[in-house]
C-alpha cells in the first residue's frame, strides 16, 4: 500500500513540475529574443529613406507615408514610361507606345540616353528588370517578354505568356510580373513558366490595376494606374507596398502633387515608375512623360 502511494504521489509531483515549465519559459530565452528583434529593426531603419511597417501584425487599415524630396533630375518628356530600374550607377527604363517604344540607359545625373535599343514599330514595351546578367522588358498585348545581353542590349530570345504585360520586378530568383488586374505572378525567367500567384484585396475588394514594380527590402511596391478613379481608389499618385508571400498591403504611399504640371499637362501622365538603388538607399520615382525623376524619402504620413 505504501509502494501505492509514494507512486500515486510521485506522478502528481512530476505533473505539476512539468506544468509550471509550460506556463513560465526561461527568462533568460526572453530576454535575449527581445534584445535581438530590437536590434533587428534598429539596423533596418539606420539612414534609411524607408519608413518601415511595423513589425506587429496590422491591425485596422494600413499605414499611409508621404514623401520627401532630396533630389530632383531630368527627365526625357517624351519618353512614356512603363518599366523602371537602376543597376550599377544608370537608370535602365522601358518606354511605351507604338511606333515610339525603347529600352535604354540613361545618366542620372544628366538624363542622357547612353544606349539605347528600338523595339519594332509594333511592338508597345512595358516593364521592365534585369537578372542574371540579362534584361527582360515586356509588350503590352503581344504575349511577348524580349531578353537582351545586359551590357549591349544585343537580343538573347523571345519568351511568350498569356495575357497582357503591365510591370516587372525580381526577387533575385525569380521575376515578378503583373497584368493590369489584382493579381501578381511569380515567374521562372529561363522559361516564363508561372510557378506561383498572389492576390491583392483592398477592404475585401480586388485592388485593380497593379502596374509599373519595383522590389524594394522584401516588399513588392507597385503604382496604380490611374488612382485617382473612384473606381480603382480615388487617390492620386499612390504606391502600394504588399508583402509578396500572400500579398497582404503593407501600406501605402500618398504621391500627390510631386510633379503637378506634369499631370495637368496631359491626363494620361500618369505616375508609373519606380526605381531603387540599394547600394545606397535611394528611391527614384517618374512618371510618363514627366520633365523630372525624383529622388525621395517616405516617412510616416502625419
Amino acid at each position: 500500500m505504501r509502494i501505492l502511494t509514494f507512486l500515486f504521489l510521485s506522478s502528481v509531483i512530476c505533473l505539476f513540475a512539468a506544468s509550471c515549465r509550460r506556463d513560465n519559459p526561461p527568462a533568460n530565452n526572453s530576454q535575449s529574443n527581445a534584445s535581438a528583434n530590437k536590434n533587428t529593426v534598429n539596423a533596418n531603419n539606420v539612414n534609411s529613406n524607408i519608413s518601415s511597417p511595423s513589425s506587429s501584425p496590422i491591425v485596422g487599415a494600413p499605414p499611409v507615408y508621404t514623401y520627401e524630396i532630396v533630389n530632383t533630375f531630368k527627365h526625357d518628356s517624351s519618353s512614356f514610361t512603363e518599366g523602371l530600374f537602376f543597376q550599377d550607377g544608370f537608370l535602365y527604363e522601358s518606354a511605351g507606345r507604338e511606333e515610339k517604344s525603347d529600352l535604354r540607359k540613361v545618366d542620372l545625373n544628366t538624363g542622357a540616353v547612353k544606349q539605347r535599343r528600338k523595339m519594332d514599330a509594333k511592338y508597345f514595351g512595358e516593364g521592365t528588370t534585369a537578372l542574371n546578367g540579362k534584361i527582360y522588358q515586356l509588350t503590352w498585348q503581344d504575349g511577348k517578354c524580349f531578353v537582351y545581353d545586359f551590357n549591349t542590349f544585343e537580343p538573347l530570345s523571345i519568351l511568350t505568356y498569356n495575357g497582357e504585360g503591365w510591370g516587372l520586378t525580381h526577387d533575385g530568383t525569380n521575376l515578378i510580373m503583373s497584368d493590369g488586374s489584382h493579381q501578381i505572378k511569380f515567374i521562372d525567367p529561363t522559361n516564363f513558366r508561372v510557378i506561383r500567384t498572389i492576390s491583392v484585396f483592398n477592404n475585401g475588394k480586388p485592388q485593380m490595376r497593379l502596374n509599373e514594380l519595383e522590389y524594394i527590402k522584401g516588399e513588392i511596391w507597385a503604382n496604380i494606374w490611374h488612382s485617382d478613379e473612384e473606381a480603382i481608389l480615388g487617390k492620386e499618385n499612390y504606391i502600394v507596398r504588399l508583402d509578396p508571400k500572400d500579398g497582404k498591403i503593407l501600406g501605402w504611399i500618398d504621391l500627390k502633387g510631386i510633379s503637378q504640371d506634369d499631370v495637368e499637362r496631359d491626363e494620361e501622365n500618369t505616375l508609373n515608375g519606380i526605381a531603387y538603388d540599394a547600394v545606397n538607399d535611394r528611391i527614384f520615382v517618374t512618371g510618363k512623360q514627366w520633365r523630372k525623376l525624383f529622388e525621395i524619402k517616405v516617412k510616416p504620413k502625419a
